[in-house]
């Protein structure tokens, strides 16, 4: 029996990831600020959940979940870093505490994670981990630069940690989903609290707003199937683009970057020593 260990649980893709794990009869730590939220799923599957408080940026939390986790079922086979939450502002508007904040939650607390599981992995040469990235973290959108770029670093450890565990028989997978139907535009959106009026006709125009919330067009329960498919598959994908709308970003992205990256290939290239 597979055993998961995912973060943030409370609500959106973790509750409903927990939620898909448990009913297909894994193993799961599900774990989250306040277990509370999570008291009613781990009473329905009493056998099968373990449900822990976790703040993923207190190392003292984040060691004895995860040693809570490997003495109840013996072995984390599945890591799921999903705990984290968003931050918009015009670059120049960025609050220096709540960007920090912003970066130990989606970039550091995930390392301390990581880092506290893999010993277990290794001893087993076996395990996944899956760590929660964003459209955002392939394309950066304005207003949303310091999100970008807790993801954009998610993604940079994510693909070095790959080429270091693949020889130990250790899996890494980016999920990088679009806008899905979670909280995510609620209380998990956080911005800057003055904004600057010279920023109102960029990235003014992404200051959250309640009639987002709600409205996104994607199916979490289909993006926690897709994450179970892919750690299933004998050849994961690096990165799973999730969403018609990630997949067109990501589309547009990488041709335009291809169609710049070949108006100056003759620059790019004249930078040796001459022979």
């Amino acid at each position: 029996m597979t055993t998961w260990f995912i973060t943030g649980c409370s609500t959106g893709f973790g509750r409903a990831l927990a939620e898909a794990v448990l009913a297909q009869g894994d193993n799961a730590v599900i774990t989250a600020r306040n277990p509370d939220a999570l008291a009613e799923l781990a009473a329905r599957h009493p056998s099968t959940s373990l449900a822990l408080p976790l703040d993923v940026t207190d190392p003292a939390q984040v060691a004895a979940a995860v040693d809570a986790a490997e003495e109840r079922f013996g072995g984390i086979d599945v890591l799921v870093n999903n705990a984290g939450h968003g931050y918009r502002a015009a670059v120049e508007e960025g609050e220096d505490a709540a960007v920090r904040e912003l970066f130990e939650t989606n970039f550091f607390g995930l390392v301390d994670v990581t880092k506290r599981v893999l010993p277990g992995m290794r001893a087993r040469r076996s395990g996944t981990i899956v760590n929660l990235s964003s459209i955002a973290g392939r394309t950066s959108a304005l207003g949303s630069g310091y999100y970008s770029a807790s993801k954009y670093a998610v993604e940079g450890l994510s693909g070095s940690l790959r080429q270091e565990l693949a020889p130990l028989g250790i899996r890494v997978i980016v999920v990088e989903p679009g806008g899905f139907r979670t909280d995510f535009a609620g209380r998990s959106l956080g911005q800057s609290e003055v904004p600057i009026g010279d920023y109102a006709a960029t990235a003014g125009t992404r200051r959250k707003s309640a009639a987002e919330d709600g409205s996104q067009p994607g199916d979490p329960a289909k993006l926690a199937r897709a994450i179970i498919a892919a750690v299933a598959s004998p050849e994961p994908p690096r990165q799973l683009l999730l969403g018609p709308d990630a997949l067109a970003r990501t589309r547009a992205e990488l041709a335009s970057q291809l169609e710049e990256l070949e108006k100056w290939a003759t620059v790019s290239a004249s930078t040796d020593f001459d022979a």
